[in-house]
């Protein structure tokens, strides 16, 4: 502690001597239940996103990088604190962090940069919830935004589980508000280095948007995901059970017999080109500001989304299209227009940003700093990206491979350079044990237990295992 005291007393004397503009500045901006539909991902070929793209071209794009948890609460509640969900016990929606023991007493990202003389301001959802708490400014933008008295596309099941055009006007949105908000602030003066996060709420769903964004992606053009019908012929009932039982979301057999299937793809796509929109607004306000030069911008999303790939909907999967998500890095004096395919986890953006800043090394983090993949994107890395969905179900993504390993011992294994949907299990081929052995030592020794909650998560976790014993 004293050692910390004696450090922080430093900083602020350099802060007079210096000017606070020595510090770099910092843009955390997250993009809610975005996948690879990105344009400089490639995950869909009619994707509308020349601001994510932008920032790629000005950075360092992470195009391997995965979430720690295909949900919203542990994904971000991990890459917040630097600890994986097996160490937290945090792995559903439910409970929020500074209820996990783990995690109650360490300091979160804003936090620290608060601690080493930062000003901490964030509109939107950068955490799960309570965003207030964690950041010495902080705007409510509305959550997930206005819904329309009746239900648009699917008339029954979750509250939020609806898609099509709606309001009739961008400045009603959440997002929208989030934009300006940053805008305004980018356009002012700080007496100290911000540390400023921009929480976009779409494309989560309700996948809602204005008309115009729609007319961007018709909907009798829109390409489907590629999706086979045997494709789960070669997995256990648990790997089955485990991302389909007690979910929120529409089965793929009702969304494909409504006729929905084209309506709700063309709305993620439309929510997504307006998040885009959304961020360009701010991206444009930075490079106006006197800011321009002296700040780090760090995108992500918390994890990945199913629009009927392997039969389902939403998140909660071990496999790529529920863990892959965008994490893009610029900083002052880094090469721009940088693609890596080595593997990135969220848990990687707390320690690249603390290196970035200049500010000390936490050695208690499990994440890894991204800093010498920005210098040398080709560089061999030994850190392959796991996540978890509750205990004992890991996934293990290394640069080519994925190795997924379930409760009741269960596992997939798919070379994603041949197979990138993961169609083929090839856990059974004799040729890839090596692989395989390589990939497991990656499965974690200590888990944590599981805490308690009545989170959908919960819910179907234990129906899982509860089916293995019948």
């Amino acid at each position: 502690m004293k050692v910390l005291t004696i450090l922080l007393l430093f900083l602020t004397f350099e802060s007079l001597i210096f000017g606070a503009s020595k510090k770099p500045n910092v843009l955390l901006v997250s993009i809610d239940d975005l996948n690879d539909w990105v344009g400089c991902m490639g995950g869909h070929p009619q994707a509308k996103t020349p601001n994510i793209d932008r920032v790629a071209k000005m950075g360092t794009l992470f195009n391997n990088s995965h979430c720690q948890s295909p949900v919203c609460n542990p994904s971000r509640a991990s890459m917040m604190t630097g600890r994986y969900p097996h160490t937290s016990g945090v792995y559903f929606l439910s409970p929020d962090l500074k209820e996990a023991p783990v995690l109650k007493n360490l300091k979160t990202m804003p936090e620290v940069f608060a601690d080493y003389g930062y000003k901490t301001m964030a509109a939107g959802k950068i955490f799960h919830r309570g965003d207030k708490r964690f950041f010495q400014e902080y705007l409510p933008t509305g959550g997930f935004g206005p819904k329309p008295k009746k239900k648009i596309s699917q008339p029954h099941g979750h509250p939020l589980w609806d898609w099509g055009i709606f309001p009739d006007d961008d400045n009603l949105m959440p997002d929208m508000k989030c934009a300006k908000w940053a805008v305004d602030q980018l356009s002012q003066k700080h007496d100290k280095p911000f540390f400023m996060g921009v929480g976009f709420y779409r494309p989560h769903v309700p996948m809602f948007a204005t008309k115009k964004w729609f007319d961007m992606h018709p909907r009798d053009q829109i390409k489907l995901p590629a999706v086979r019908k045997d494709d789960l012929k070669d997995l256990s009932q648990y790997a089955i059970d485990l991302t389909n039982l007690n979910h929120v979301s529409p089965t793929h057999k009702w969304v494909t017999e409504a006729g929905q299937w084209e309506h709700a793809v063309q709305s993620y796509l439309a929510s997504v080109t307006f998040a885009d929109h959304c961020l360009g607004l701010v991206l444009d306000a930075l490079e106006k500001s006197e800011h321009a030069d002296n700040t780090i911008i760090a995108l992500f999303s918390d994890h990945g989304f199913h629009l009927g790939e392997k039969e389902r909907w939403a998140k909660r999967s071990l496999w790529e299209d529920g863990t892959r998500v965008p994490i893009i890095v610029s900083a002052p004096d880094h090469k721009a227009g940088q693609k890596t395919n080595r593997p990135a986890e969220l848990l990687d953006v707390f320690p690249t940003l603390l290196e970035l800043a200049g500010l000390p090394k936490d050695e208690t983090q499990e994440g890894q700093s991204l800093v010498p993949l920005m210098k040398n994107p080709k560089k061999e890395w030994n850190h392959p990206a796991i996540t978890s969905f509750g205990l004992g179900n890991y996934s293990i993504r290394s640069t080519h491979y994925r190795f997924i390993q379930y409760f009741e011992g269960s596992r997939e294994l798919y070379d994603l350079r041949d197979d990138p949907h993961e169609w083929n299990n090839l856990i059974k081929d004799p040729k890839m044990k090596q692989f395989i052995k390589k990939h497991a030592a990656f499965i974690p020794e200590k888990q944590h237990p599981i805490l308690p909650g009545n989170s959908t998560g919960h819910n179907a976790y234990a129906a899982s295992k509860e089916n293995i014993k019948r």
